[in-house]
């Protein structure tokens, strides 16, 4: 088996080509993925973990767990014959799977926090809650303004906004006849029915 591993963004991924064989094809080409998942697992992780520790959690995670964290899967150059199964099988994970996965284990690692992003908290009021909120939904998207609920507390949603987006918002809402003021650095936005 070889793999190559390469961190990319968000994600982790890297490529196992593997040979197995087993009493069925069928069995080999399980086999193949779960040992090419765990190998990928260990070579994009020794570099951000306690590699002994990691090791042994990974050696001992049962194959749901660690099928669990794969974001997405490939095959290529893919064989089999009656007892055997070979491929080159792309494995990427989420990250965010794999950071609490590593947290649950207790498995010292250094993986950068990507859940982070430079952003800004709004409080928002609404006078009629389900249209409102839809309405503040629809200005968001039609911006490509990602936003994220944070906290619901009667008529008042927290919501986080990325900082970068905060001029191209507070212009779309004014647009829309939504009032907003800035209160120490956090946004509260209204809109009168």
């Amino acid at each position: 088996m070889v793999v190559s591993p390469v961190c990319a963004g968000t994600l982790l991924r890297g490529d196992a080509n593997i040979s197995i064989t087993s009493d069925t094809a069928l069995n080999a080409k399980n086999i193949a993925f779960d040992e090419a998942r765990r190998q990928v697992l260990y070579d994009v992780l020794q570099q951000y973990a306690d590699k002994d520790a990691l090791k042994q959690v990974i050696k001992t995670a049962p194959t749901a767990k660690v099928a669990g964290l794969v974001s997405s899967s490939g095959i290529v150059d893919e064989k089999t014959s009656s007892t055997t199964y070979s491929a080159k099988i792309s494995i990427v994970f989420e990250e965010t799977a794999v950071q609490a996965w590593l947290a649950e284990n207790n498995v010292q690692n250094w993986l950068p926090d990507t859940s982070k992003q430079d952003s800004f908290s709004v409080i928002v009021e609404l006078s009629d809650k389900l249209p409102q909120w839809i309405e503040l939904n629809n200005i968001a998207r039609s911006e490509n303004i990602k936003i994220q609920p944070q906290k619901i507390s009667g008529n008042n949603i927290n919501i986080v906004v990325p900082t970068e987006s905060r001029g191209a918002f507070t212009i779309a809402l004014r647009e829309r006849g939504w009032k907003y003021t800035d209160q120490d650095g956090i946004l509260r936005i209204w809109k009168k029915k």
